[in-house]
């Protein structure tokens, strides 16, 4: 017996309510922050063939949908509540839609965050997601806070996704744990948010890595100069040396590893600022959320991005990020 879209929602979506007044199967979810919070909000879509490849497993593809979202939250240290899922399917398959909703249902009780809505419909594979969260007022991580003399950390490994990505396309060898720890970082990133929502008072400026460091950081960059009143971006120096390696972008060419740790996207760690005097606070944080960061570099003047090597010697190269319109086929690199 086929499945219809109301029953395929009652068998793998409807969950009981925790914390919200209404969940799955009204017009409306009804949401209320706690008292004095602001309401965090963010949307992502994922494409086949655009975001992921057709042989993703589905429980992998349910964890990944969720996470790129839960990261967006992390990088305005904002507090994960609820979400809505959009789903366009071309058939109705009862065991794919039960993977699916596992690797989904496994990260969001992991953060305690509930599924309040959304809609199916026939179509090419897509998934769409809204997440939504709550700050103090005053206290969200945003993009335009970073000042001229704030340290440049990331957190996590950045470059392993981009290198399983350029393996499964043949441009180089992955073996044994190295092609795994790729597969993994792709496949099932992890969100920043205890992380997040650490760093809350302690960071200047953050974002998430989704489309590459160098181009994230662009971000952070625009949005900081202009609300510092420039009429161009603020820069940066980054120190290619202090950049963290995971084991698995051992012994490959150097420029390869420059372009998994600057070009790479996927990432989704978290790409923040701190004045220097709040070092300690900020390895604090990443004691409290278990997670690493490292220091990469500072914001400057707006002078644009500079990569430098351990000698201080500036390094040649075009690190650019990935951009949905201008890539042309694949997933995203």
């Amino acid at each position: 017996m086929s499945l219809g879209e109301f029953d395929l929602i009652r068998r793998h979506f409807d969950r009981p309510v925790q914390r919200q007044p209404l969940g799955v199967g009204d017009d409306c979810a009804l949401l209320a922050p706690a008292p004095g919070q602001q309401l965090a909000v963010s949307t992502d879509l994922l494409v086949e063939g655009r975001h992921f490849l057709s042989t993703v497993a589905p429980q992998a593809l349910g964890h990944k949908a969720l996470a790129v979202n839960l990261s967006d939250l992390a990088a305005c240290g904002a507090e994960p509540m609820a979400y809505t899922l959009s789903l366009a399917l071309p058939r109705v398959d009862d065991a794919w839609l039960a993977a699916f909703a596992s690797g989904l249902h496994a990260l969001a009780d992991a953060h305690a965050i509930e599924l309040v809505g959304g809609d199916t419909t026939a179509g090419p594979l897509t998934v769409g997601i809204t997440v939504m969260g709550q700050v103090p007022p005053g206290q969200a991580l945003l993009r335009s806070g970073a000042r001229p003399g704030d340290a440049l950390w990331v957190s996590g490994w950045p470059g392993r996704a981009r290198l399983w990505l350029e393996a499964v396309r043949g441009t180089l060898r992955l073996e044994g744990a190295s092609f795994e720890a790729g597969r993994l970082a792709m496949e099932y990133p992890q969100p920043r948010v205890s992380l997040g929502l650490a760093l809350r008072g302690v960071a200047s400026s953050a974002i998430d890595l989704s489309d590459g460091l160098i181009g994230d950081l662009g971000h952070v960059l625009e949005r900081s100069g202009a609300a510092r009143g420039f009429d161009r971006p603020l820069g940066a120096e980054i120190d290619a040396q202090r950049l963290p390696r995971h084991p698995a972008l051992s012994g490959l060419p150097a420029r390869t590893v420059l372009r998994c740790l600057l070009a790479g996207g996927d990432d989704y760690e978290l790409l923040f600022t701190a004045p220097p005097s709040r070092e300690a606070a900020v390895h604090e944080a990443a004691r409290q959320a278990g997670v690493a960061v490292h220091a990469i570099g500072r914001i400057t003047e707006p002078s644009g991005v500079v990569v430098r090597d351990g000698d201080g010697v500036r390094l040649s190269g075009h690190w650019s990020s990935y951009d949905h319109f201008r890539s042309e086929g694949g997933a995203q690199p």
